[in-house]
């Protein structure tokens, strides 16, 4: 089974990372999903995305739970049944899991030219340290967007805007991680992140 990455972030968090080589039928096969996620995976109309499901869900056996441990609130975040957090991701062929007894929050992004077409979506104060014409700009934005989405993922708050409401302090990508903010209703939240890059894939994740 190809579990490509396991981190041991501290005693209480880790993340595992998942290379989906399988097959549908493969990963599907091993697999007891309660009738909601099974009725979920057969709605889906990309097989991309029904692996990249199926591969969170082995996931989940890496951690030693299974298919029935995991369940979502109203804003779509996933929760365990045991009380431990966690923040799952997946993006064409890799998938991560983030567990702990902290709220967490995990994104694995593939690394795309497009992203710069978008960037003043979800940019803001990060331009004034962003280099356009630098080499390392578009991996610099993913890096970004993926602290922002694990953010948003993290506190699952209708209203939140990740141009407005987040923002990500200068780092350097041999830093391998950084600084957070959320700034939101004259309230601020400072999170301690992380990023790593693997077969032109992101992947970041923060802890409180």
């Amino acid at each position: 089974m190809p579990l490509y990455k396991s981190i041991s972030v501290n005693s209480q968090t880790t993340v595992k990372i998942w290379k989906i080589k399988e097959s549908y039928d493969d990963l599907l096969n091993p697999l007891n999903l309660k009738p909601q996620s099974l009725e979920r995976v057969l709605g889906m109309k990309s097989e991309l995305h029904q692996r990249g499901f199926l591969s969170v869900r082995h996931l989940l056996r890496e951690f030693g739970y299974t298919d029935q441990d995991l369940y979502y609130d109203a804003n779509g975040k996933p929760h365990l049944k045991d009380g431990k957090h966690i923040s799952i991701t997946h993006s064409f062929t890799f998938s991560g899991v983030i567990v702990s007894d902290k709220e967490v929050g995990i994104d694995i992004e593939k690394q795309r030219d497009k992203i710069g077409i978008i960037a003043k979506k979800f940019v803001d104060y990060e331009f004034d340290y962003l280099d356009k014409t630098s080499e390392d700009y578009i991996r610099k934005l993913t890096i970004i967007w993926g602290i922002k989405e694990s953010l948003y993922k993290l506190f699952a708050t209708p209203g939140m805007l990740f141009k407005d409401h987040f923002l990500v302090i200068p780092f350097m990508l041999e830093d391998v991680s950084t600084v957070a903010w959320i700034d939101y209703k004259s309230k601020k939240y400072r999170y301690n992140t992380a990023f790593l890059e693997f077969e032109e894939f992101t992947c970041a994740y923060v802890v409180p």
